[in-house]
């Protein structure tokens, strides 16, 4: 039984999709992962620079 040569196409061509899309998925999460512990590291420099704040002007005050 044959096929006829645009079938081979079309199931690579599936193969070709799905392997982009994991591949993809997987840069995804990486960069994700990246981002959310950069903005993660800014929040603790926040939350410090604020509890360094709030010292200085209970210093100050009191």
């Amino acid at each position: 039984m044959t096929l006829p040569i645009w079938l081979y196409f079309v199931i690579v061509g599936i193969f070709v999709s799905a392997f982009m899309a994991i591949k993809t998925a997987r840069e995804d999460r990486e960069f994700e992962k990246e981002w959310i512990e950069k903005e993660g590291k800014v929040y603790i420099e926040r939350m410090e620079e604020e509890k360094e704040r709030k010292k200085q002007v209970r210093e100050t005050g009191s």
